[in-house]
């Protein structure tokens, strides 16, 4: 089963803090000592060492400096950038509004060939309509205060960035949980043509649409957080307070072992259209 989707970014931090430490060490420097040459509390490098604090550019010049290390500055803050990459609060990726957001990947998705998506709690972004996405994002300009709501704006976006589903050269494999078609979003008519338009993208050649039924008996999976995967080369795992990146080989390996599982408690074509009718059905 996928580890803490956190544990990609942390790992790589304690990558850099190690490689920090042994500067240390093998320049024979005592905590104390490293901290009177870089003008900081020692409380400051064991904070570093121990990946709890992330080093800045200016402390990680400072330390190569003071180990007889400075060539190696430069390595050691690139590789310190991309663990900081890897685990992105929500709030630094919203400053500047829902809609950038959504207009920061299209040329990502125009480049990615495989998508692969499990989502337990909602209809993927992917096939959302924008009735559908003004409200999942309207929920979230409200959860996260922000002090202009452009998330209508930021539903027109979601849904151009999602025209990659007609293109040629790419495919999509989607697994939803029933429990999210459930999951009311905005009013009647928003759900209804949302559940609509999963009749007819699910029916689309290039698009394998499976829902897994609540009433599914000896899972391999529990339901999971949503994650989406990129071709083989990355993972995206959606938590409340952030957004992870995962590209260690071996977790996007346990990750696609989860996707197949949960694939395979799946049911598609006619079953997964009498689910989607039942559902559309029940909103009158």
């Amino acid at each position: 089963m996928p580890i803490s989707p956190s544990s990609s970014a942390q790992a790589a931090r304690e990558v850099v803090a190690r490689r920090l430490r042994n500067l240390r060490k093998g320049a024979g420097l005592t905590v104390t000592d490293l901290a009177d040459s870089c003008g900081w509390h020692h409380a400051k490098t064991s904070r570093i060492e121990n990946a709890q604090t992330a080093p800045s550019t200016k402390d990680i010049r400072a330390w190569a400096e003071a180990c007889g290390a400075a060539d190696q500055g430069d390595d050691l803050i690139a590789q310190s950038l991309h663990a900081e990459s890897m685990y992105t609060e929500w709030r630094h990726q919203i400053r500047s509004g829902l809609k950038s957001l959504q207009d920061s990947a299209v040329q990502f998705f125009h480049e990615t060939q495989l998508f692969r998506v499990y989502s337990s709690t909602l209809v993927p972004g992917l096939l959302q309509t924008e009735g559908y996405a003004a409200g999942v994002l309207g929920i979230s300009a409200r959860f996260r205060e922000l002090p202009i709501d452009d998330s209508a704006e930021a539903a027109g976006a979601r849904v151009d960035r999602s025209r990659v589903i007609h293109e040629p050269g790419h495919r999509f494999v989607l697994v939803v949980e029933e429990a999210a078609l459930y999951c009311r979003i905005g009013d009647e008519d928003a759900m209804a043509a949302q559940l609509g338009y999963l009749l007819t993208a699910g029916a689309l050649p290039q698009v394998s649409l499976g829902i897994i039924p609540s009433a599914t008996r000896n899972r391999t999976q529990w339901p999971r957080e949503t994650f989406h995967v990129y071709d083989n080369k990355l993972v995206s795992v959606e938590l409340v307070s952030a957004q992870v990146r995962i590209t260690q080989p071996s977790e996007i390996a346990l990750y696609l072992k989860a996707f197949e599982q949960l694939r395979s408690m799946a049911v598609y074509g006619a079953d997964a259209r009498a689910l989607i009718l039942r559902v559309i059905e029940g909103l009158s």
